[in-house]
Formats: C-alpha cells, structure tokens, sequence
C-alpha cells in the first residue's frame, strides 16, 4: 500500500510515532497524541505481537483506513452540534409532502409505514391529508382520487409511538383539513387522548409573542392548521370552556391552491397593492376544539411579500407552491429571504406531479425556505439531496441556516454573482473504488460524477475517466477542483455509473453530504443504493483537501 510505504521505514511496520506523523500530516487531526495512536493500534492491529510492541502492520493499518473513523463524514457532524436555541424559523426542518401515500398521488397505497419510514429518516413535518369517513371516523388519502384510506386515529397512534426514536425535536402535523366541524371535533379530541403530554396545546409562558426555539420544544408535537384569533383568545376559549362551538374562515388552503395564483403583486412591488380578495374564496368551517391546539404554526393563506410584512403574525407559517416560489425567487429573492426570516415558510410539488417526483429542493432551500417538502416514497437526486442535507447536526431533522439568512439586515441574494466573497477551494483526488456493486463483472464500465448543489455560481460537476470491466478494484488517481463562493449552503455528491451504450448510463451507488461536513486526508466514501440502503462494503477511496 503505497501511502503505508511512505510513512514505514522498512514497509513491513509502522511504528507508533510513524503512525502519529501520518495522522497528523495526512489526516488533519491536530490535537494528535501517542495515546490516541496507541488506541488505534489497540483497536486495529489483529496481530498480538506487533500490538505489543505499539506498531501496526499492514493488515492493521488498513483495517484503520477502511474503519469508519475514516469516512468522509465528519465525527462532529454525527452529533448535535449546532445551537438549538434559536426561534424555528432559523432552521430547516426536514419535511415531507402527502407522508401517507407510498406510491403515485392517484391510485397509490395510503400506508403508515408512509409516516413510520420518515419519522425513522429523521423527518419533522409529516402532512396529513384529513376527509370524512364513515361512522364519524376521520381517514387520510388523496381526495378525489382512487387512493386507498386509513384512519386519522391510527396515524396518530403512529406518530406517538416513533416521533422521537431518531430525533428529540418537535414534530409539525402539517394538516391538509377538509373534515366538517363533527369531525374535527374528533380529530381534536384524538390527538389530545393518543398525544396527550406530547402534544403542544397552550403557549409556553417564556414565548408569549415569539417562536420557541427546537431545544424549547423538545419531545413536543405542534399542530399545523388554519386557527382562529389569536392566541390570547385561545387562553380565554379555555378557561370559558366554548367546546363544541364552530366559526367560518373566509378561505381554504389546500396544496392546490396557489400553483395557478397570480404573482402580479410581487413583479411589481412599486405599485399601490390591494389586498382586498380579488376572487371570491371558499368558506372553511373550523371547529374550535381542533383551532384551539394549533400554538405556533398557524396556517395562513401566503398572499404577497408585502401582505405579511405588514399583517403577518409571529406564529404563522405559509404553504407556497413549487411553481409561484420559483418564479419568485427569480424575480425578488432578497424580499423571499426576508420573509422566511421571520415566517416558516412550506415548499410542496406542483399538483401536476401525479407520479410523486420530486423538485430539486436546493433551490428554496438557497432561500431559507424552512420546510421544503418532498415525496419521501420517492428515490432519486432530490432525496438524495434531502438525506445528505439532514445528515448534518446528528440527523436531527434541524439544521441551523447560515447566519445571512437569519439576519435582520441581509443583502444576500442567492442569484447574485459573489464578487466580494471568500469562495471555499476544494481539491479531491478520486484514487480508487471498492467492491463497487456490479451486475456482470465482465461488462462493468465504471466512472464516477462528483457534483456541487448549492447557489447557482457553484453548481457544478466533473466526470473520472471511464475504467473497463472492473467494478472490484478501480483505480482512477484522478484530481478535480471546484470553488465554492458560499459552501455554507453546498453539498456534494458522488455518483458511480457504469459506462450505458444504450439508454445512459447505469447508475450504480452515490454519497450525498454537505461540504462543511467533509473530512481532510484520506477517506472512505460509503456508497448507498437508489432506494437509500447502504451497499457497504462497496465505497470510493479519495484524499480531500479545501481551503477559504
């Protein structure tokens, strides 16, 4: 091993101080020590003579390379890191679109292994899609279509029991509700007596005119719903106890409904803007058991930049279409970043997406969009993004956005071409592949894509050279660079194909993860299959270097 043959004198062992030399110079651990080498060799070297001696033989050394303490990934990034103080909407939320559904959005099965399989992803806002049933039970499913049903009560009773297996922090039931007031009385009285002390159903005294922060609301499951007055009102509703009572909202929000709006107002923001409806709306009747529980996450019907600046409320979150969000942050990203700077703000796919594809989710996230929701039933680059991103902070499901999209005075825009910043350079050498997963060993063509997501100036990728009819033990040696002007909002993914003659490429295994959460020296990249399991012992061998 030629690394090996570097650093031992006569390429048989390494001695410890050899050992040291190695980790500090090549693998950028700084605080380096005898103790923690000798710990390594304790732990690696399968041989007992060399063990004793403090030395480490070949067999032992690349036992340590191929460990896990060699991965990419950083160990600190493993961990809740970051600082979970913050009000929610400083943070993105890992978020999901119709959680129920595990297949298309027409005739799909409606299954609750759809919200056991996210919550175990670390997912924090599930949706849940509320209608009629029969004998006053609540179901779920995709109106109007040949979805299958299950009840409300049995998706409760799910999220109760797997809410905070992978994550402590709060979870948002994002509820799509087309329930009559009977029957959000049942859903109300349902998430009281499953959730009981999870469920977040007063105001938290330290945050009467302000969001809580994710360590405040620890092991808490929030409402997200339409809501009427305001939360002083609710505290006086409780203590007159007006159960059972019903008012009329004059508009109802559903994932459908601003896809085809209008965003005249927001192309010209110069102009008087009146916020009178300009259509006649739906009439919602909200029953007050089920309005009473929603605190923090008020649904409200997004209308304009404008409109929220001057009426909007602390606690309100808005639902924003794929389609009206991306054209506005072509035309106002910096009054886009303003806004989801004090209000959570919720992505979902156009209603056109019946197959349950995916948008690329980089581009609100670039916005400081907080809940960008994807179909999680379905494989591909915009779930590979998603499990990359969240990846980071222990897998909490939140991660705190960079400081210039929390700021009160930002100029940040995305868009903008960073001439005055101090881009991130990032030097990777792709040296080998391992046991890369094949299909015929004979007619394996493999190469490797790494690819940059993140704003627009740093999108990018680069593409190996193409290794034939070896999949075991490819060997590349192979250097890329790329720049980075804003890396606090990059990922970079590595994708490994075989070489397609017909139809593209094969793709055989990938890596997601964010760039601050890269690893100096030589590491080992784990591979993972379409639908997300790992391929181990498949991986890519490479030696990262960056520099700001």
């Amino acid at each position: 091993m030629e690394i090996f043959n570097t650093y031992s004198p006569n390429r048989k062992i390494l001695f410890e101080k050899n050992l040291v030399e190695f980790l500090r110079q090549e693998q950028y651990i700084n605080e380096m020590t005898r103790t923690i080498a000798y710990e390594i060799i304790q732990k690696y070297e399968p041989i007992d003579e060399v063990k004793k001696h403090k030395q480490m033989s070949v067999e032992g050394f690349t036992r340590y390379m191929d460990s896990p303490e060699c991965f990419l990934f950083k160990n600190e990034c493993r961990n809740v890191y970051q600082d979970m103080t913050y009000p929610l909407c400083d943070y993105f939320i890992s978020s999901s679109h119709n959680t129920y559904l595990v297949s298309d959005q027409l005739m799909g099965r409606s299954d609750l292994w759809g919200y056991i399989s996210a919550l175990l992803k670390g997912c924090r806002c599930l949706e849940i899609d509320c209608w009629d049933g029969s004998q006053n039970k609540p179901i779920v499913y995709h109106g109007y279509t040949l979805t299958s049903k299950i009840l409300f009560k049995t998706v409760i009773q799910v999220v109760h029991k797997y809410a905070f297996l992978t994550s402590d922090y709060p979870v948002v039931l994002s509820l799509e509700n087309h329930c009559s007031p009977a029957q959000q009385e049942v859903m109300a009285d349902d998430l009281q007596t499953i959730l009981g002390d999870t469920l977040l159903s007063d105001m938290l005294d330290d945050f009467p005119d302000k969001l809580p922060s994710p360590e405040a609301l620890k092991f808490k499951i929030l409402v997200k719903n339409k809501k009427i007055g305001t939360l002083g009102q609710t505290r006086e509703r409780r203590g007159s106890n007006k159960h059972g009572q019903v008012e009329v909202l004059e508009e109802e929000e559903t994932d459908q409904d601003d896809e085809d709006d209008s965003v005249s107002d927001d192309e010209n923001p110069g102009k008087e803007i009146d916020f009178k409806k300009k259509n006649q709306e739906k009439e919602m009747k909200i029953a007050l058991a089920l309005s009473d529980l929603v605190i923090y996450t008020k649904a409200e019907k997004f209308k304009t930049f404008e409109h929220s600046r001057v009426y909007g409320q602390f606690n309100e979150t808005n639902s924003i279409g794929e389609l009206r969000a991306r054209k506005l942050s072509k035309l106002r990203a910096q009054d886009f970043i303003l806004h989801t700077r004090k209000f959570i703000t919720r992505i979902y796919p156009k209603a056109t997406r019946t197959n349950s594809s995916n948008y690329n989710p980089q581009e609100f996230w670039n916005l400081g969009c907080q809940m960008v929701a994807l179909n999680f039933q379905t494989p591909g680059l915009s779930m590979d993004l998603q499990n990359g991103k969240f990846l980071d902070n222990g897998g909490s499901g939140y991660i705190l956005k960079p400081h210039f999209l929390r700021e009160s005075e930002t100029d940040f825009n995305p868009n903008d071409l960073f001439k005055d910043s101090k881009p991130l350079t990032l030097t990777i050498r792709l040296i080998s592949g391992i046991q890369l997963p094949f299909y015929s060993s004979s007619k394996t063509d493999t190469l490797v894509i790494i690819e940059i997501f993140g704003v627009p100036a740093d999108q990018t990728k680069e593409q190996s050279r193409i290794i034939k009819k070896n999949a075991f033990s490819p060997q590349w040696n192979e250097t890329f660079t790329f720049t980075m002007h804003v890396p606090e909002l990059a990922l970079i993914r590595f994708v490994v194909e075989n070489r397609g003659l017909i139809g593209g490429n094969e793709f055989l295994g990938q890596f997601t993860l964010p760039v601050l959460c890269l690893n100096k020296g030589y590491r080992r990249v784990p591979l993972f299959g379409k639908s997300g399991d790992s391929l181990e012992p498949a991986s890519l061998f490479i030696y990262v270097w960056y520099v700001r």
